[in-house]
């Protein structure tokens, strides 16, 4: 790991910070650090020590309340709506920034959080962009864009913000391999795969221990269908990527839906109990929760008894029925309240989402509820329910502006799952029909897929009985 960053390292890299400091200089670089390669690096303090260190360095040091506030948010596991303490450190952030002679990065930096904090995604974003326009190595401002526009479904902008300031990071840059692993990833998300891998690999070669760029070519074999090779590239690089905790249960998660593919169930339930589950239940963190909701329900979409599961998962997710602070998140904590059967949890989801997005101010999440997320939701609770017709109805025609409520392709697929299985049971022979049209779809954008097989097999057996 390269040396920690003093005052006079930071200013000599263009990206002065205001605080004589040294200490608090290099601690902002080891929490900056830590954040940009996904692992808390325990010889350092990890990330919340770094924190807590960072504080005691330099208490009025603005660009320290900005870090340690904008993972809070970037987070989005609290809201400055219900959490009275967020709502009070952003207000100190924001308060103090006006006492100081800041430079105008540093006051964009407040000005953005400011704005995310009060739902106004879109505008955060411009205000980081501005950032990079004349700071392209400020490695805080694109990390934190480049995760917000995957949180708006953003996937073009998420490609070309990296790509801008891609020619700035050269290998004497600090944490620039790792650049490589997002631009990579925006690259996925825009349906260029080869192109995506090879920058992946790129990044790889320099640092094995990337493990975002892991997750790059996770998505290419999972967006290919590319099964086999999906399981051995994780199992061959697995002692590479599992230290990094931030996102080593997301990459589980990849190399379990290999196994759900290829309708494998025991073995993705095995990576599911040692690997997905436990760090959801320790840490509560949102990747994990979404990540424990999506797999188990997929598996429930196969037919998979999954016992207690979902209950334990709701010991997590219940906290957060009230904080409405992505649709993405919203959907993914309505799974675990429909699978553990925890009605009065359903219907509270509901029903304050519906309250909120009747006056949704300038939360960009809330005023796309009506259209999309409130429809959403309700197509799970009526697929439960049995309702398949109806869930269909729900579903089909939202299904192309689906993107705006966040996530990647791979982790929205489960929505397109919803609404083939809804159609499959569908009492409507139009819409039994409608089953096997988007299967003949995802049959040509993933050739050779196993699930896409069994489930045509099923539609043809469901045709042949009608």
């Amino acid at each position: 790991m390269a040396a920690l960053r003093d005052c006079k390292a930071w200013q000599d890299a263009g990206l002065v910070l205001s605080t004589t400091s040294n200490e608090a200089c290099k601690l902002f670089d080891a929490v900056l650090t830590q954040y940009a390669t996904w692992t808390n690096n325990e010889s350092l303090g990890g990330i919340e020590g770094c924190l807590s260190k960072l504080k005691a360095a330099d208490p009025n040091f603005t660009m320290g309340h900005v870090i340690a506030n904008g993972l809070e948010l970037i987070g989005t596991g609290r809201t400055v709506r219900l959490d009275k303490e967020l709502d009070c450190a952003v207000r100190a952030m924001v308060a103090l920034s006006k006492s100081q002679p800041l430079t105008v990065r540093e006051k964009l930096h407040v000005s953005a959080l400011d704005v995310f904090a009060r739902g106004q995604l879109p505008k955060a974003c411009d205000l980081w962009e501005q950032i990079l326009q004349s700071h392209p190595t400020d490695l805080l401002a694109l990390k934190f864009s480049h995760d917000t526009y995957f949180y708006l479904g953003y996937q073009r902008q998420m490609r070309d913000s990296v790509a801008r300031v891609y020619p700035f990071w050269t290998r004497d840059v600090p944490l620039s391999s790792y650049v490589k692993g997002y631009y990579s990833f925006g690259l996925v998300e825009t349906n260029l795969f080869d192109r995506a891998e090879k920058v992946a690999r790129e990044a790889l070669a320099i640092n094995q221990t990337d493990a975002w760029s892991v997750h790059t070519i996770a998505h290419v074999n999972e967006m290919k269908a590319e099964v086999e090779k999906g399981l051995e590239f994780m199992k061959e690089t697995e002692k590479n990527w599992k230290n990094s905790d931030m996102l080593a249960c997301h990459n589980y998660w990849h190399w379990a839906l290999y196994y759900i593919e290829k309708g494998e169930y025991e073995a993705a339930l095995t990576i599911y109990d040692k690997h997905i589950a436990p760090p959801c239940l320790a840490s509560g963190s949102i990747l994990d929760i979404v990540d424990n909701s999506s797999m188990l329900y997929r598996l429930h979409l196969e037919g998979v008894k999954l016992g207690d599961r979902w209950k334990d998962l709701l010991g997590v997710t219940k906290k957060h029925t009230k904080d409405h602070i992505l649709l993405f998140n919203d959907v993914h904590f309505l799974m675990s309240s429909l699978g553990a059967k925890d009605h009065k949890t359903t219907e509270e989801l509901l029903t304050t989402l519906q309250e909120l997005a009747r006056a949704p101010h300038e939360d960009h999440q809330l005023s796309l509820a009506p259209c999309l997320g409130l429809p959403l939701c309700q197509a799970f609770v009526e697929f439960e329910n049995g309702n398949c017709d109806k869930a269909v109805d729900l579903l089909y025609p939202i299904r192309y502006d689906l993107v705006q409520v966040g996530g990647s392709d791979a982790q929205r697929d489960v929505f397109s799952l919803l609404l083939i299985h809804a159609a499959l049971n569908s009492k409507s022979k139009a819409k039994r029909n409608l089953a096997r049209c988007l299967l003949n779809e995802r049959d040509v954008m993933r050739p050779k897929s196993p699930m896409t097989e069994r489930l045509i097999r099923k539609a043809t057996a469901v045709h042949s009985m009608a």
